[in-house]
């Protein structure tokens, strides 16, 4: 369980990092310029060995996913070991045929919203970014497929939620996801500042304001850390003190970690893209996954409690009227200045 409540074993997977776009918030540096993924026939031995072990969704970005030309096989693929499946995209390259592919396989289509139209085609870098995606939601609707938005919360653009809410509703949306932006890749180099902690209180009496006014009509989805709700549960930030059970190897990898992240290098990290690969879990290329994580859980474990306990004890204290943090980027920036020899070196990376 992460720190935002998620109950859902997710594994987050970018099997390439190509784009059509260049956005100035993207994290992963994503553009047409990049050529390496993922091995469709490794993914798929992959999850066969991550469904063993807990995990029960997976959700695909990149990159633009929709560029990686197995995307519908590993769809379905997914499903058949039972897992829920996502997938991100900006939406503009959809076509009704790609729909009918990814329809029968796919339980949510999240795609990217970046604020009202000047602010998305900004944020995009293209002109008529916005209507070029609002022109394909015709095409989501009549596949069938359910669809939700993603809005990238800065320091700036919190007035712009109303919009976003009203938009999302009014297209039929299930979901608006609420993601606060960090300051790594791309939206360093155009220094985009994140949310601070009181934006994000902010924020949240503004998601809430929002959460009454389409209750029945749209989630909701907010993703912050509640410092209350840790201190009650540390847990959910991987803070408190392991069952013996989970230091000696015997549980499942979902019970000790979840998100968990296959980044289009091969490396199999938790919580997050970008995750300091000292703490890696595994790698495609280093052999089966349940071995790689039955070692993770044995010698690696202990040290990545450790990190999560430090960084719970960096960020626990706030004043009261600052009850909210992104702890996703507080960990996964500590991971990178709390250096671990890595697992191992693959042999290759996959084609």
């Amino acid at each position: 369980m992460g720190p935002t409540g998620d109950v859902v074993n997710v594994i987050q997977i970018h099997p390439t990092l190509r784009c059509n776009l260049r956005c100035r918030h993207c994290y992963s540096v994503s553009g047409p310029e990049q050529k390496g993924e993922l091995s469709v026939e490794v993914l798929e031995r992959f999850l066969a060995d991550a469904a063993d072990e807990g995990y029960n969704a997976i959700g695909l970005s990149g990159g633009e996913p929709l560029t990686w030309k197995p995307l519908p096989r590993l769809l379905a693929s997914a499903r058949a070991l039972g897992f829920a499946t996502s997938v991100t995209s900006n939406g503009l390259l959809l076509s009704a045929s790609r729909l009918a592919q990814l329809a029968p396989h796919l339980g949510l289509l999240a795609i990217s919203l970046d604020g009202v139209p000047e602010s998305h085609n900004r944020m995009r870098n293209r002109a008529h970014a916005f209507e070029q995606m609002r022109a394909k939601l015709d095409l989501v609707r009549a596949a069938g497929v359910p669809f939700g938005f993603i809005f990238t919360l800065t320091l700036d653009n919190l007035p712009e939620l109303d919009w976003v809410t009203g938009f999302a509703c009014a297209e039929g949306a299930r979901l608006l996801q609420i993601h606060p932006l960090e300051q790594v890749g791309r939206a360093r180099d155009y220094e985009l500042q994140p949310p601070d902690d009181l934006e994000l209180s902010y924020g949240f009496l503004e998601v809430a304001r929002l959460q009454r006014q389409y209750q029945g009509r749209l989630t909701l989805q907010y993703d912050v850390a509640d410092r209350q709700l840790i201190a009650r549960e540390p847990c959910r930030a991987f803070a408190g003190p392991a069952p013996a059970a989970d230091v000696a190897g015997g549980s499942p990898l979902a019970a000790l970690v979840s998100p968990l992240v296959v980044q289009e290098d091969g490396w199999v990290v938790p919580v997050q893209h970008g995750f300091g690969a000292g703490y890696a879990i595994a790698h495609l290329d280093l052999g089966p996954f349940r071995e790689q994580a039955a070692r993770w859980k044995r010698e690696r474990y202990p040290r990545f409690l450790d990190l999560a306990g430090q960084v719970w004890a960096d960020i626990s204290e706030a004043p009261e009227h600052l009850p909210f943090t992104n702890w996703y980027a507080a960990i996964t920036t500590a991971s990178a200045r709390r250096p671990v020899r890595p697992l191992g070196t693959p042999v290759r990376l996959t084609a």
